[in-house]
């Protein structure tokens, strides 16, 4: 039985083997010695680190040229595309939080390798069934920890004073760029990433997707600072962020408006405009 355990376990060594193969193998010359010479939590952490590095400034760089270069004037108006310097100072605070953002998924994938989650290695396991249930309970379990790691990161007075507002000085639209989606104190960012952790031990979660969902993360937060309305309920897009960031009292949620709605902190941008007018 124990055989059988460590051989299982060994599918999760081999997936992120392969994962470093793709990162360091395309961007480190020779043959890869090197760096599989390396502890394997450092493996992954500096896999990590490369990726996210990689991630953010290219998903930065190409939704800010996109919206305000390419799309000029059609999504955000000329007065509030946020100046060069702000961005710049996003990206500077970024930047400096990244290699403790990488400590997390590394923290998450040894304990995955040890076996002390709840997940699995193949989809093909359980089925697809299952599978998507399992996801959905997942991202349920990580939107409310979200939401009220975010909340929590307001109201306890201390937490926001000393890791929030790091972030918070991003408080209008012409200040609020993609870039600003992972300008946290590196603190701030992993407490509110922690609840992917969390839900490993609840929930069996397939390996691969809690991969995903990490590096979707930057991608997402990407989204929601460049403050261009979606409009596609029940999503949390930027235009219920941007709201965020100017009231601090309202939409806390991640993915999607329904943990605001359940506990009375939604504030409705197409209200918001109707008052307006």
């Amino acid at each position: 039985m124990e055989v059988e355990r460590s051989e299982y376990l060994h599918r999760f060594v081999e997936e992120t083997d392969w994962y470093n193969g793709i990162v360091f193998d395309a961007l480190l010359p020779g043959d890869g010695a090197a760096w599989r010479r390396l502890p394997r939590p450092l493996q992954s952490w500096l896999r990590n680190y490369l990726g996210g590095n990689i991630l953010y400034l290219a998903s930065g760089f190409l939704w800010c040229f996109y919206i305000y270069h390419w799309k000029r004037n059609v999504y955000v108006p000329k007065d509030s595309i946020p100046s060069k310097r702000a961005m710049l100072l996003q990206i500077y605070v970024a930047m400096k939080a990244m290699p403790w953002y990488c400590a997390l998924p590394t923290l998450s994938e040894y304990m995955i390798e040890k076996g002390w989650t709840k997940c699995f290695s193949s989809i093909s396991e359980v089925g697809w069934p299952i599978y998507l249930t399992y996801m959905a309970i997942y991202l349920v379990l990580v939107e409310f920890g979200i939401y009220w790691m975010h909340r929590e990161l307001h109201d306890i007075k201390p937490l926001y004073k000393y890791l929030h507002v790091t972030h918070h000085i991003y408080n209008k639209q012409n200040t609020l760029s993609p870039f600003a989606g992972l300008a946290f104190n590196p603190l701030d960012g992993i407490l509110q990433a922690v609840p992917h952790v969390i839900a490993l031990f609840i929930v069996p979660t397939h390996f691969m997707s809690h991969v995903l969902l990490l590096f979707i993360e930057a991608l997402w937060t990407a989204n929601i600072h460049d403050c261009i309305h979606g409009k596609v309920w029940p999503v949390m897009g930027a235009g219920y962020h941007t709201i965020h960031h100017t009231t601090y009292r309202h939409n806390y949620g991640h993915y999607t408006i329904w943990m605001d709605w359940m506990f009375g902190t939604l504030r409705d941008p197409e209200e918001d405009s109707k008052k307006t007018e």
